[in-house]
């Protein structure tokens, strides 16, 4: 670790998180200890935090009140992660018809966020200084985990343009002490995908942030025109928000000379596993409770693929009990030979996005289209469909009746991202179609 390294991750970056009232180092000293306990000692710590979490908000939280009550329940009926299999699902259309009562009495500073968008179904919630500390240091640990820490110069293929021009001054200060350099991951055309190969050779980074999807594409241009990134100096790219495939896998792995380390999880549900240099995705079990549900809806025993049902325990202003994901995995039976007692998921089958195009064929993330739906208030859903380069479908599910601002607020938004000459076309639907597979994509392309 470089001098400068051990600033900023020593100094820089605690001062940073103390000035914005986060607990994030004290809580990464703590999960750094906790994570060599045996499984069975960790899941008796996750028992003891669920039992305080659900007390606490049972006297200060009227959503978290009411549910108990309803189903004649207290918080010392729930002993064990077990146990929470006596409370109902929360998902995102319970969140948002009891979102006023879901923040707690005594929740202090809590801004507004919302999901990707990547479900069709964009949620908005709230998270509070607490969820922010946990989330940052749960990262902070998995990072560490691959010899590289805060402070190590890398480069993030993150947001979409428009996200990328709001940055603040304050926090471009803040990355250019990091070292963190940003890329708009959504402009894909070649020339932007060369001149991303060329900034990763200059920049030397010891490691890489970003989609799969999107590293994927610059490992294979790599290969392709056969532009050596090899002797980069990057240690691990670190890759999340999409189903990792193994072929991406291969491809990054083979261009950039570096493992891949994958993440799962999601804005709503929180960091919910890493994976560690043996290969094993670990839960973040100090603060996230995993279950796995069958068709059934009831609990599935190792081994057996079900829906990822998730209950954080550092959501005290804002919780989420049970929260329905909708991704698929399963518990694995095996011991990891890193050391860690933390559970390990396998078999993620998380959503698939689609790459889409502009009308002067340059490729973007599908994500590009998901940002301009997602936080409209009055849609519960969407599907974009890009049958040409010349003509896109959105359908939606409105909450209310649709309403012509809306519609022109979609229209004008694509055509914005795609090109003025696009026809877009906007369908008010009772409900989204599902694939033959059962499965919701929600960005689909068919240009070949």
């Amino acid at each position: 670790m470089s001098l400068y390294t051990k600033f900023v991750a020593n100094v820089f970056f605690p001062l940073h998180e103390k000035l914005k009232k986060h607990d994030t180092v004290s809580i990464r000293k703590q999960l750094e200890e906790s994570q060599w306990l045996s499984t069975d000692k960790l899941l008796a710590l996750q028992n003891d935090k669920l039992q305080q979490f659900l007390s606490g908000l049972y006297i200060n939280n009227t959503f978290v009140k009411k549910l108990f009550d309803n189903n004649k329940l207290s918080p010392s009926d729930i002993k064990t992660a077990a146990d929470l299999s006596k409370l109902p699902f929360m998902t995102k259309s319970v969140i948002k018809e009891n979102f006023e009562e879901l923040l707690s009495k005594n929740a202090k500073s809590v801004s507004k966020f919302s999901t990707g968008g990547s479900s069709g179904n964009p949620l908005l919630f709230l998270l509070g200084k607490e969820r922010v500390s946990h989330d940052v240091a749960e990262k902070w640990r998995a990072t560490r985990w691959w010899d590289v820490d805060i402070g190590d110069t890398e480069i993030v293929a993150w947001g979409s343009p428009i996200e990328l021009n709001s940055q603040d001054k304050v926090k471009a200060i803040r990355d250019k002490f990091l070292r963190t350099h940003l890329i708009p991951a959504f402009d894909l055309s070649d020339a932007s995908v060369m001149t991303f190969l060329d900034e990763i050779k200059s920049k030397r980074p010891k490691m890489l942030f970003g989609y799969p999807s999107v590293f994927a594409m610059l490992a294979k241009k790599a290969i392709e025109k056969q532009i050596d990134m090899s002797k980069c100096g990057i240690k691990v790219v670190f890759v999340t928000s999409e189903r990792l495939y193994d072929y991406q896998r291969q491809d990054i792995e083979k261009a950039f000379n570096a493992p891949v380390a994958n993440g799962y999880g999601g804005r709503d549900a929180g960091f919910i596993a890493h994976e560690c240099p043996k290969g094993n995705l670990h839960v973040s079990a100090e603060d996230i409770v995993v279950e796995i549900v069958g068709d059934d809806l009831q609990p599935l025993p190792d081994g057996e693929e079900g829906e990822i049902v998730v209950t954080h325990l550092a959501t005290s202003d804002f919780p989420f009990i049970r929260y329905r994901t909708g991704d698929i995995a399963s518990y694995s039976k095996r011991v990891c030979g890193c050391g860690r007692g933390l559970p390990i998921l396998e078999n993620i089958q998380g959503r698939s996005t689609d790459f889409v195009y502009k009308t002067d064929g340059t490729k973007m993330h599908g994500l590009s289209l998901i940002y301009v739906l997602r936080e409209v208030d009055g849609i519960e859903e969407f599907k974009i469909t890009q049958h040409s380069l010349g003509k896109v479908d959105v359908e939606v599910v409105p909450t209310t009746e649709m309403s012509s601002a809306i519609e022109h607020y979609i229209v004008d938004g694509l055509k914005q991202r795609l090109g003025d000459s696009v026809d877009v076309q906007v369908f008010s639907v009772a409900a989204l179609t599902p694939e033959k597979s059962g499965k919701y994509r929600y960005v689909i392309c068919k240009v070949e």
